[in-house]
């Protein structure tokens, strides 16, 4: 199995490399096309703004290897929504384009922002992702978020979860897949989700 965690220039690697290394896989930190084209699995992480993170991707070259990757792939935070349209953070910024999907802020009147802690999420099991990543993982299972954009639950929701309105808690079109929470600090049941996701047992 080789694991690539993609070198974004926008995200906190090492969190998310050691829960990866701690399911019996080592995965390789990088921005280099031959190591991303032959990669089983990739992860892309994100933290920041829409805005800074396609600067840092688009300076590593990174946009086209992404739009052309055939393997599984997962985005993480940010990086789910780096997989949509386009986002209304920072005045409106395109994203990769890869699930038909815009991001916008969240609608929580009264709660703060960033929805920041724990949540609970539904797989919508109906879709084949749903059942990779959310694999004997039982509906409404806590994971840990932090952010204040997010894809709608609509069409490309594979998830959802509700802080003020529901949103897209993931989101998938073919291969390319994305969780708004963070599985890596989602304790047991964010390393189920990454085992599932890598085809290894948690």
């Amino acid at each position: 199995m080789k694991a690539v965690i993609l070198d974004t220039g926008c995200a906190n690697l090492a969190s998310l490399a050691f829960a990866v290394k701690r399911l019996g896989v080592e995965p390789l930190i990088t921005r280099e096309a031959a190591d991303i084209r032959s990669a089983d699995r990739i992860f892309l992480p994100g933290v920041g703004t829409a805005k800074a993170a396609m600067t840092a991707l688009t300076e590593r070259g990174l946009p086209e290897l992404i739009r052309e990757a055939h393997q599984p792939l997962l985005g993480i935070c940010l990086g789910e929504q780096l997989l949509g349209r386009r986002s209304e953070e920072t005045g409106g910024v395109g994203l990769l384009g890869l699930i038909d999907a815009d991001v916008r802020q969240l609608n929580a009147p009264g709660l703060p922002l960033p929805h920041m802690g724990w949540n609970r999420v539904f797989p919508k099991f109906e879709s084949p992702q749903a059942k990779l990543l959310f694999k004997n993982i039982e509906p409404g299972e806590w994971f840990y978020f932090v952010h204040s954009f997010a894809m709608p639950d609509g069409p490309a929701a594979i998830a959802s979860c509700t802080y003020g309105e529901s949103f897209a808690a993931a989101a998938a079109s073919e291969n390319f897949m994305g969780v708004q929470f963070h599985p890596e600090r989602s304790g047991k049941a964010g390393a189920h989700l990454l085992a599932n996701f890598l085809g290894a047992a948690a």
